[in-house]
């Protein structure tokens, strides 16, 4: 963590905790970002960080309960059974945020990126955000209904079966600087096949996702990106996984990402990964060049 930036634990409801971390910028003139991660991950990005710092905003980041820096000794990773548990945390870092500044803008990715839409759209009268930024937000999966029902199910009678023992190691080869990546990040945190999928979580994230496609009600500006491709089923690395979103398919994406709000764009990002801030450069120097754009007049 470098020497401008700070954490602070957020007490939550039954004794959980999340992190807010803070970068200041050295001439804050445009508000603050606040980024929330997706699932097995947490916050590690620093040079997004650094970015929106240079252009003027604080920016901060919470890892929720149950993760990076909030995961405690004895806690399941990354678990929950209901995706607005964590609507405590965003509410609690964005009064926070708000003590120092009007604009704010929140930036969600992947998991993050579902959560962060339905909790603008629950807190849509608060006027507490200015825009939102979805980084491969996880608007849909691939299974067919009738599977999707059954997962349901399971989850609900039994949440802690594993569905999954993990995500696979395709992805997280791709990104850490051990294997074919540039990023170092902690592999207790975010291992590189992430956490095993329960079927409680797994239900938790289709009746959110169903809320998403009956339309949500977001009345900020909404930037929604996504890779050109999805390659779903790769085992291992390859070039090709460095090309494409290795861990969720971009065509939810783009079928649901209109049903947010009222005023939403969409925009492709040519051979971004799942996290387009992780994609080799030029591809994350482009993403973030299309959120510089949306926030100049959103």
């Amino acid at each position: 963590m470098s020497s401008d930036e700070d954490t602070t634990v957020l007490p939550l409801r039954g004794g959980a905790s999340a992190t807010l971390v803070r970068r200041r910028a050295a001439a804050n003139d445009r508000g603050a970002i606040l980024y929330v991660h997706g699932f097995a991950d947490y916050f590690f990005q620093e040079h997004v960080a650094e970015h929106y710092t240079a252009q003027g905003y604080d920016f901060y980041a919470v890892d929720l309960r149950g993760y990076g820096r909030s995961l405690r000794d004895g806690e399941v990773p990354n678990y929950t059974t209901d995706m607005a548990v964590y609507f405590e945390e965003i509410d609690a870092a964005i009064a926070v945020i708000r003590e120092e500044h009007s604009r704010v803008v929140l930036m969600g990715h992947s998991t993050g990126g579902l959560t962060t839409s339905l909790w603008a759209h629950e807190r849509r009268a608060s006027e507490l955000i200015n825009a939102l930024v979805l980084n491969s937000p996880w608007l849909d999966v691939v299974e067919p209904p009738f599977m999707r029902q059954v997962v349901k199910l399971i989850g609900q009678i039994a949440p802690k079966v594993k569905v999954r023992a993990n995500l696979g190691e395709a992805y997280g080869a791709a990104i850490h600087s051990s294997r074919n990546g540039e990023w170092d990040f902690d592999l207790k945190w975010k291992p590189l096949a992430g956490f095993p999928v329960l079927a409680g979580w797994i239900r938790a994230i289709l009746v959110a996702q169903e809320k998403v496609h009956n339309g949500l009600d977001v009345r900020v500006p909404v930037l929604v990106l996504h890779s050109d491709k999805s390659m779903l089923n790769a085992k291992q690395w390859s070039e090709d996984v460095s090309k494409a979103d290795a861990v969720l398919d971009v065509e939810g994406m783009r079928k649901w990402g209109p049903k947010i709000g009222s005023s939403v764009k969409v925009v492709e990002i040519k051979a971004g990964m799942h996290d387009l801030f992780l994609s080799p450069e030029p591809v994350r120097a482009a993403a973030l060049a299309e959120v510089d754009e949306f926030l100049k007049t959103a």
